[in-house]
């Protein structure tokens, strides 16, 4: 029977324990760079900061307190807007409505103001009055302007009785001049709502009225 041969005799060299039995500890847990970096071998002066006391170790991790569900809850993220989606457009400004008074001139006077003044003044108990429009010359006396348009009013069984109303220029919001006589020609021109920044059609109505009641020439004074 062949004698065991002796690893010393044979010119080997026996095995370490340390270092060709098991695996270095150290190179399994020490980084592959030639800069310092961290391992993850606990230290005896620093243990665990998950497993450590930290009522005894004031480096300790604290305890996560958050419920189950609240980790199982996935992060919330904030909505984005959709694409393509513009702020909606300011709706376009509605335009005003024309009214009577922005009508012609002529076409104001005839189609509203002339009918609209003769009902008025009927329902003030006038049923003979003639209205009529015309361009003539001013009938007061020394008065040589040129001719203007004249609103005339005139009482039919009344004839001694006329009013005019005149207008500077072609256009309700300028100068307007009045006048009244009985039997004879008128000799003084008054302003007619000369104080008024906008003159409507209803202001107008008012004017008259109030200045022919003045007169004493409506039958329910």
């Amino acid at each position: 029977m062949a004698e065991p041969t002796n690893h010393n005799e044979a010119g080997e060299v026996a095995p370490s324990t340390v270092e060709q039995q098991a695996p270095s500890v150290a190179e399994d847990h020490s980084p592959s760079t030639d800069s310092p970096q961290p391992t993850d071998i606990p230290s005896a002066n620093t243990p665990d900061p998950t497993t450590a006391n930290p009522e005894a170790n004031p480096n300790a991790a604290p305890p996560d307190t958050s419920s189950n569900e609240e980790k199982a809850k996935p992060a919330a993220k904030k909505a984005a807007p959709p694409k393509g989606d513009k702020p909606a457009a300011k709706a376009a400004k509605k335009e005003k409505a024309p009214t009577v008074e922005d009508k012609p001139f002529a076409e104001f006077i005839q189609q509203d103001y002339l009918p609209a003044l003769k009902q008025t003044l009927a329902a003030q108990g006038v049923s003979d009055l003639e209205l009529t429009f015309r361009k003539q010359k001013v009938p007061v006396i020394g008065y040589n302007e040129d001719d203007c348009w004249q609103i005339v009013g005139r009482w039919q069984n009344e004839g001694w009785r006329q009013f005019n109303l005149y207008f500077e220029k072609e256009d309700i919001q300028g100068r307007k001049f009045f006048s009244c006589n009985e039997g004879s020609q008128p000799s003084t021109l008054e302003p007619f709502l000369g104080d008024e920044r906008k003159v409507t059609l209803d202001l107008m109505l008012y004017g008259a009225v109030q200045r022919l009641n003045g007169q004493k020439w409506l039958q329910r004074n």
